[in-house]
This record gives structure tokens, C-alpha cells and sequence, in this order.
């Protein structure tokens, strides 16, 4: 049994530049159909009891959702396209960036594209799961860490799909556990105590997309959570719609230095002054700068 359900696009929305805008696309329950465009996800209702697989996909006007398997309540169909819209970002307002990119003859394609909207997790704290795991190792080590969890400590769906494990279902679980199980390394007694304090209520990250805090003060409570230095806590704003951090890494610093520095190290404080003009917003223009080239292969 198959239902379809329909989401309106904003206008200045590109599904293509929102997928494909970072490698969460690549992680576990998500899964991209890169030839026909279709982003798949294993979506749970509040209880983690109703669970599906949904299949998103654009047409002229609309985004088009498909959802495989028993019927959906009601209730849950709401929260399918609640979490859509969240993933793709839908509601966020670019327009200010836009404005600042297009004088600029090196950023006047992120406008012209409708770029900027960074791909993330129905839930915050999935989003700060998987940065974490993707801290001092490769990608394909980041993959594999994901995969553990979902396929280890998820629930199944009806059609053999697993859904990103709740914080109550990690917490049941020891750091031994994910050291052997999950090849989460350091991390391992890291993902255990988080689990624990978010499964309790100590920690509730979801409270980031809403709060009052200032930019610092929110980093700052990020980064009291073992395993989120600057780089995560600068990647996590991102996804919770704050972008003046730039979250330098080795990756970011490489690409800078071959596109405006001639493959020449710099100071962290000329990539700071190389971005400036754009305010609040001069993390996203960096990292879409640093990923211009990646939509040539799409």
C-alpha cells in the first residue's frame, strides 16, 4: 500500500542544492537515489511506535512524498510532513544572504541557484549523533559508525527499514557496547553518557532551534557535552539555523587555500577576513563556496 502526500516549494527553494548541500544525505536512515533524485528516510511518530519509510521527490511545483507500508494514523502523516519540512529546511528565510551573495561575482551563484539550505535530521539529537561521530576520523568511518547505530539499535519498520535509535534506546546500552558494537572508538563513553542525560531530560537539545541564547552562549552550552569542541558545536549551529561560526577543519582549510590563496597556507584569521562581508551569515558562505564545485557533478 502506497500513500502520497504533497508539500508546496517555497519559490526560492532548489530540492538538488538542499540534498546534496553536506554528506548527511550519505548517513543512515537517509538514503538518496542519486539517478532519479529521490531522498528516502525512516521516519518514527513521537511514541516510536508507528514507523515507515518515506521516499521525497520534486515535481514542477510540489514536493511529492511517498510513503510505503500500512496506512498512517492521521496524527503521524502530520509529523511525516512536519519532518519533511524541517529536513529540507522549507521555512527557513535566505533572503537576507541572498541579498549580501549577489553583488559578489565569486558567491552570485548561491542566489542564482537557491542554494544555502543545509540538509538535516528530523531531530537534533541525531544531528548531534552523527556530528560526533564524524569528529577525527574519515567519512567512510563516520558511514559505517551510523550505520552500527541504525542497524544495531534502531527499530524496524514493516518493509525491514530501520529508523535513527531514541536517546532512551541508546542510554539502554554500554560504552563497552559502543566501543565493540558500534567501532565508536572514543566516543564510545561519550554516546553513553549523552544517551543517559538527554533519555533523563538533563539534556535536551532539541531546545536549540528555539532558544533565547546568544550565539556564544549556545556554543558554549554545546560544547559542555563530551566530544563537541568547536568544530561539532560550530557545525551544530549550522543545522539549527546559526551561521557565523565557521567550523574550520583540515578539509575546509585545504580547499581555502587552493581557491583564494593559492595553495598556500594562511592564518585562520585571513579566512576570518576573507569572509567578513557577510556578517551572521559568513559560515554558510564559506561552506558553500568550499562545496561550489560539488554540483558540477550533479
Amino acid at each position: 500500500m502506497k500513500q502520497t502526500y504533497f508539500l508546496e516549494k517555497p519559490a526560492n527553494f532548489s530540492f538538488k542544492y538542499t540534498v546534496f548541500s553536506h554528506g548527511w544525505y550519505d548517513l543512515q536512515p537517509f538514503e538518496l537515489d542519486k539517478e532519479n533524485w529521490r531522498l528516502s528516510y525512516v521516519f518514527s511518530d513521537e511514541n516510536n511506535i508507528e514507523r515507515t519509510a518515506a521516499t521525497v521527490w520534486e515535481t514542477e511545483n510540489t514536493l511529492r512524498i511517498e510513503v510505503s507500508g500500512n496506512r498512517v494514523t492521521e496524527t503521524f502523516k502530520k509529523k511525516i510532513l512536519r519532518d519533511v519540512r524541517h529536513i529540507l529546511r522549507l521555512d527557513d528565510d535566505l533572503s537576507e544572504f541572498y541579498k549580501l551573495a549577489k553583488p559578489n561575482k565569486e558567491f552570485a551563484w548561491i542566489a542564482g541557484n537557491n542554494a544555502g539550505r543545509l540538509l538535516r535530521s528530523p531531530t537534533v539529537f541525531e544531528d548531534l549523533v552523527k556530528t560526533v561521530c564524524t569528529t577525527n576520523c574519515s567519512w567512510a568511518l563516520t558511514k559505517k559508525m551510523v550505520a552500527n547505530l541504525v542497524e544495531k539499535l534502531g527499530e524496524k519498520t514493516v518493509g525491514g527499514k530501520n529508523t535513527f535509535p531514541t536517546p532512551e534506546k541508546m542510554a539502554n546500552v554500554t560504552a563497552e557496547f559502543y566501543r565493540a558494537e558500534i567501532r565508536a572508538g572514543y566516543r564510545a563513553p561519550y554516546f553513553a553518557e549523552l544517551a543517559e542525560k538527554v533519555a533523563s531530560g538533563k539534556i535536551n537539545p532539541e531546545s536549540w532551534l528555539q532558544t533565547n541564547l546568544s550565539t556564544s552562549e549556545l556554543k558554549r552550552e554545546m560544547k559542555q557535552i563530551k566530544g563537541v569542541g568547536n568544530y561539532a558545536a560550530e557545525n551544530l549551529l549550522k543545522l539549527v539555523g546559526r551561521y557565523d561560526g565557521l567550523a574550520l577543519d583540515s578539509w575546509l582549510r585545504a580547499q581555502f587555500y587552493k581557491k583564494h590563496a593559492g595553495e598556500k597556507v594562511c592564518a585562520d584569521k585571513d579566512i576570518e577576513s576573507f569572509y567578513e562581508r557577510f556578517g551572521d551569515w559568513r559560515g554558510l558562505a564559506l561552506w558553500c563556496d568550499m562545496t561550489e564545485k560539488w554540483f558540477d557533478k550533479t
